[in-house]
């Protein structure tokens, strides 16, 4: 790789405005979308670092504003496994500390970026090792970063199917609750109507049931069909 120069240090070089400014903390942001986010802040920290040994001052703020989000959005995905299904969390776990787990290097890609931030900031003429072997990495960690993404996109599917499942099965006992109603609105129908004068107020019970059970039949096709579109967009 070839030397880096090491100016003097200055807050007013040129920048790429997006690669200086701190990114946004991951507020309700979903795992999948948290662990696809690491992949594109691991190549930030490496731009940032390499304009931080030029000399640039807001490039060595901004690279640790991002160390420091990865970092914590990275503990938070290897501990997400606490809080999910066995399965699920099993799938997560073998991704990061598996035989073929992603973890470590995922970790040692994070030391050497700080290692090399503290040399760039030191003006150290050793920052230029370290600016070579972390680029050299870059490949290595993007591949590890798409694999813990496709272990939560797995888990992800996985948690909607069975959402959809259920869903599924409550709209069925609504749907035989509403089938039931019917039978009984009809049957209270025929009573009232049997019954003459003295059935009148039964027939109005019996028509409310009938629109009651319209309505469900009306709200438990639009959850199907909702259900469908979840379904097809997972």
């Amino acid at each position: 790789m070839a030397a880096f120069p090491l100016p003097a240090r200055t807050s007013s070089m040129p920048t790429l405005s997006s690669s200086a400014q701190a990114p946004s903390r991951d507020g309700g942001m979903s795992l999948v979308n948290l662990a696809a986010r690491q992949r594109m802040l691991s190549q930030r920290m490496v731009l940032q670092t390499v304009l931080a040994a030029r000399g640039s001052d807001l490039h060595l703020k901004a690279a640790r504003s991002s160390l420091t989000l990865f970092t914590d959005s990275q503990a938070r995905l290897v501990d997400t496994p606490r809080h999910l299904d066995t399965a699920s969390g099993e799938i997560i776990r073998k991704a990061y500390h598996g035989p073929q787990g992603v973890g470590a290097t995922i970790d040692a890609f994070a030391q050497q970026v700080g290692t090399a931030l503290d040399l760039a900031e030191r003006q150290s003429p050793r920052v230029e090792d370290a600016l070579a072997r972390l680029v050299e990495t870059t490949d290595g960690v993007l591949d590890a970063l798409n694999t813990a993404t496709t272990a939560f996109d797995q888990v992800s599917k996985a948690q909607s199917e069975t959402l959809m499942k259920e869903l599924a099965g409550i709209v069925a006992s609504i749907q035989t609750v509403a089938r039931e109603a019917k039978v009984v609105s009809f049957n209270a129908q025929v009573m009232a109507a049997r019954a003459g004068q003295h059935g009148r107020e039964f027939a109005v019970v019996a028509n409310v049931l009938s629109g009651i059970t319209n309505e469900i039949d009306g709200l438990s096709l639009q959850a199907v069909s909702l259900a469908g579109r979840s379904r097809n967009a997972a």
